[in-house]
């Protein structure tokens, strides 16, 4: 087992290393030897997207400085100097009442007092806060102290209304003397003395400030914003970064090192890249390959035949790859890759078909990805998924070689339908020429496919042994010499064996076993008789039964021996091994009731193992199948007036026994496709053993003499 073992890992190794040397070169980082102000001597494009950080950083800056400065309009500004002109006024007010007072005159419209000018000024320069005297003189004031409380009050509302309105206004620095002078235009239209609108005035645009001031932070959240709003400049993949003849500029030297076209360091991460993904394909091989329900050796072969064909098949991509650098357009859809998995589907099994499927559309666009700018073109990975796919599907489960050719025709329609589809969602501008060639392509991957498949199938046949449907199609052929010697010389074991064949063929196909392999074994299965076919009731054509003059025990072992002896002879014939163990197999170890209860009879000594079959009992579905159908046909075929209810009786009764005589052991059948094969069974022997209508017999007439 650790020799097989070790097999496996070598052939996944190699398996591995067959891809890994086909991509290699499909995946190496291309280079360019260019130098700045060379002329490009082709187009060259950008191979992946990157980013040119040096630009993003560029655009961000000037879209930061590219703000403007943010004001805020201050509201509070307005309140606060209204206040201050009401508080102006009111003081003016209050210094006229105290001198009133001082002078006990009531009449408050008696204009000589007894404080002089500058007392009252003084009474004023106390109530009002000093920087204010000192931004307006004793003059600003006068006036308003020397009018009376009417005056002074009709100027507050004036003087206040006016700046109330004018403050609620965006006021930047620059708009601060227009502000201004709209208060003066305002308080202009009162019919209040001069000298005390002159005041007003004064203290009105004394009131007027700048109120849209500059906010550091909102400008600075704006500039931020603005930058982060800036995406990011990337060298798109597929970009023309510089056209054939054109000269390299800095600018174009700069984004071809930024796309890593001038990179002199060997990259590893492509490599890796390919690695991780060669592991990947064969995790699912080893996953699919090594289920424990085959055989070590068995599995080997089938891995190797694996290897071998997905191998030839990569060689070819890979040899007309090679053509892509000859001008020759779009060689890839000429590839017969269905011919991998239509291999795989007529040697190994169909599961495996469909994953190799998936397995050489990925490997082929990768190998075709010439005049692409990405590592993978996914057009040639569609095109052979699809092809591939097709092929497999269309394969029947009874494959001629015209069928294979059907089947190459129907992948060379589904490539054309892959192609025009292709074409028309790239919205494509080809010429009729390049189309015309890309669908002649198509057709002659799909035709190459078929062609290929039935030319090599028959090495693999013949160098791994394997029986395909085609191979059991050809042995099925009664001028194969071993059936024509079952037909020449036991023409009644013929018959038999036709009968067992129609029963195990349409009981498999009821259980999804391989019903072809169960009819054309069963064809072989008593092929032993033909060593000594008298000794077989079925060949006894008017002659006595030898067994009568011959002891239980020597024709016991003259029918026990057909089973060895036909073994024999399909193995010096270089039959299917799978054959052989039909022959061997068919009667496991079942006991000759016959011949022991004979001797019994006769009062010999006897043990019951030694009127059983050497065996081994059946090893599959189709052998154990073929075993029951051995029984029930030479059963029904003896009984005297088969009804439906009889038939069905004897056919479970002998399942029945085969199960309680343990002869169904070793083998996958299961209690219910046991059922499903006991009504096939019941059917198909029904169709054979139906009844008939009696015909009348016809008198015999005298001859008349002419």
């Amino acid at each position: 087992m650790n020799q097989y073992r070790f097999i496996h890992v070598l052939l996944y190794t190699i398996f591995g290393a067959l891809i890994f040397l086909a991509l290699f070169s499909n995946v190496k980082p291309e280079t360019l030897k260019i130098k700045r102000f060379d002329v490009a001597g082709q187009t060259i494009y950008a191979p992946s997207t990157v980013e040119d950080k040096e630009a993003t950083e560029k655009k961000k800056q000037e879209a930061y400085n590219n703000v403007e400065d943010q004001y805020t309009l201050k509201r509070e500004y307005s309140e606060n100097q209204v206040e201050l002109i009401a508080s102006i006024f009111d003081a003016v007010q209050e210094v006229n009442t105290e001198a009133q007072a001082q002078a006990g005159s009531q009449d408050p419209k008696q204009t000589v007092k007894p404080l002089t000018e500058d007392e009252e000024y003084g009474l004023l320069q106390k109530k009002l806060p000093s920087d204010l005297t000192e931004k307006l003189s004793k003059d600003d004031f006068l006036p308003l102290l020397n009018a009376d409380s009417r005056d002074v009050s009709l100027a507050k509302d004036a003087a206040v209304t006016s700046v109330n309105n004018t403050m609620s206004k965006e006021i930047p620095i620059s708009k601060l003397t227009e502000a201004k002078d709209n208060v003066e235009q305002d308080l202009q239209f009162t019919s209040l003395p001069k000298d005390v609108v002159r005041s007003a005035v004064t203290i009105g645009r004394f009131a007027i400030v700048p109120n849209y001031i500059y906010d550091r932070v909102a400008t600075e959240e704006k500039r931020r914003q603005a930058a982060d709003s800036v995406k990011e400049v990337q060298i798109k993949q597929g970009q023309i970064l510089v056209e054939e003849n054109q000269l390299v500029t800095n600018e174009v030297y700069a984004k071809l090192k930024l796309a890593g076209l001038l990179n002199k360091d060997f990259s590893y991460k492509p490599f890796i890249g390919l690695g991780l993904l060669i592991l990947l394909i064969i995790c699912v091989l080893v996953y699919y390959f090594e289920k424990p329900d085959k055989p070590f050796q068995k599995k080997n072969n089938s891995l190797l035949l694996y290897t071998l064909i997905f191998g030839i098949t990569l060689a070819i991509m890979k040899i007309l790859s090679l053509f892509q650098q000859s001008e020759v357009p779009y060689i890839g859809f000429m590839v017969p890759a269905a011919m991998g998995t239509m291999l795989v589907k007529l040697l190994i099994n169909e599961r495996l078909a469909i994953l190799t499927s998936i397995i050489l559309a990925i490997c082929g666009s990768i190998i075709f990805n010439e005049g692409v700018t990405a590592s993978f073109n996914f057009s040639i990975g569609v095109y052979y998924l699809a092809g591939c796919v097709a092929g497999t599907l269309f394969l029947g489960k009874h494959n001629l070689r015209a069928r294979i050719l059907q089947t190459g025709l129907f992948v060379a329609g589904i490539n054309v339908v892959a192609i025009i589809s292709i074409l028309l969602i790239q919205n494509g501008l080809q010429s009729n020429v390049e189309i015309g060639t890309y669908l002649v392509m198509a057709i002659a991957s799909g035709v190459a496919a078929s062609v290929l498949t039935i030319g090599l199938q028959p090495f693999f046949e013949t160098g791994f042994g394997l029986l395909s449907a085609m191979k059991l199609i050809e042995l099925s052929s009664p001028n194969h010499p071993l059936l024509r010697k079952i037909l020449t010389e036991t023409p009644g074991t013929y018959h038999h064996s036709v009968m067992v064949a129609n029963l195990s063929e349409s009981a498999c196909e009821a259980i999804g076993a391989n019903g072809l392999l169960a009819r054309v074994g069963s064809y072989y299965h008593d092929i032993g008789k033909t060593k000594r076919p008298h000794y077989f009731i079925e060949n006894q054509m008017k002659m006595d039964n030898p067994h009568d003059k011959l002891s239980p025990q020597l024709s016991k072992n003259v029918i026990i021996a057909h089973a060895v002896d036909g073994a024999d002879m399909l193995r010096k014939h270089k039959m299917p091994k799978e054959f052989i163990d039909i022959a061997e197999q068919h009667h496991g170890t079942t006991l000759l009731k016959y011949f022991y209860y004979k001797a019994k009879e006769r009062g010999d000594e006897v043990r019951e193992e030694e009127f059983r079959y050497s065996g081994p009992k059946p090893q599959t579905r189709e052998i154990a199948v073929i075993s029951i159908a051995d029984s029930v046909e030479a059963a029904v075929r003896s009984m005297a007036n088969p009804t439906p209810e009889r038939i069905e009786k004897i056919v479970r009764g002998i399942i029945a026994d085969r199960l309680q005589d343990g002869q169904l052991n070793e083998c996958d059948l299961t209690l219910k496709e046991l059922d499903v094969v006991a009504k096939s069974f019941c059917e198909s022997l029904q169709g054979i053993f139906h009844s008939r209508i009696e015909y009348p017999e016809v008198p015999k007439q005298k001859v008349k003499q002419a």
